[in-house]
């Protein structure tokens, strides 16, 4: 019997492999995020592109507060220019993450975005870091 699930064949397997591979290329999620930050050295540099008081109260430990509207070039020349970035945002209801990634890759630089954003980190089970606006980098 025929349902919606069964009345459109699956994709033949390179065609299966092509399409799911591609996601990883542009996306982290963020379990992978965290295990690379605790490793010391995790090879990138991890964006919170939200709003200054929002970064404050709460973020992912290590994040820099870079708002995905002041993704200028001035702003990154402190970075090799192949150094890859990861942006995140609220989370899944939000699009900054991708506004953000869009940016910087606009200005030529190596970006992925954390799926989930900070809805996702804490669904992990991750701590975030409160801040002052004192302490704010950007």
């Amino acid at each position: 019997m025929s349902n919606n699930v069964t009345g459109i064949p699956a994709a033949p397997s390179a065609a299966a492999v092509a399409h799911f591979e591609q996601p990883f290329a542009f996306e982290a999620d963020c379990w992978d995020v965290h295990d690379a930050l605790t490793c010391g050295e995790p090879g990138f540099v991890l964006l919170d592109v939200r709003a200054p008081e929002l970064f404050d109260r709460g973020h992912v430990p290590g994040a820099i507060n870079l708002p995905h509207g002041k993704i200028i070039e001035s702003k990154l020349r402190q970075w090799p220019a192949e150094t890859l970035f990861v942006t995140y945002c609220a989370g899944p209801h939000c699009n900054g993450a991708v506004r953000g990634a869009l940016r910087l890759s606009r200005l030529g630089r190596p970006v992925k975005i954390m799926v989930g954003g900070i809805t996702g980190w804490i669904d992990e089970g991750f701590a975030l870091r409160i801040s002052s606006p004192d302490n704010n980098p950007a």
